[in-house]
């Protein structure tokens, strides 16, 4: 690391998106309009598509448990991968439209 003449810092480099605490110019720390509506988009595709698994999982055990004998550990097993689904959709949804009290 080398500075100019000893008095400045020296310049930071923000990382995934992160503003960078003492960044020589303003609208150089801000991220533009455009990058935070693609990641948005990325994300509702994502939740888009662990939705569309929580519902395949779900048909999927009503079929299992209409049949007889039906195999508990894998309906289980099935059923624990749903709440986990159900909780990734949830944090996503968070990350989009943060909670935030006012």
């Amino acid at each position: 690391m080398t500075q100019k003449d000893g008095n400045e810092p020296p310049h930071l480099v923000a990382v995934d998106g992160d503003i960078a605490a003492n960044a020589p110019d303003p609208s150089e720390a801000d991220p533009s309009a455009a990058d935070i509506g693609a990641n948005d988009d990325a994300v509702r595709l994502k939740i888009t598509a662990l939705e569309q698994e929580h519902r395949d999982l779900d048909n999927a055990i009503e079929m299992l448990e209409e049949r007889m004998p039906y195999d508990r550990l894998a309906i289980q097993r099935m059923k624990k991968r749903k709440l986990i689904l159900k909780d990734q959709i949830t944090a996503l949804h968070e990350q989009i439209l943060p909670d935030i009290i006012a």
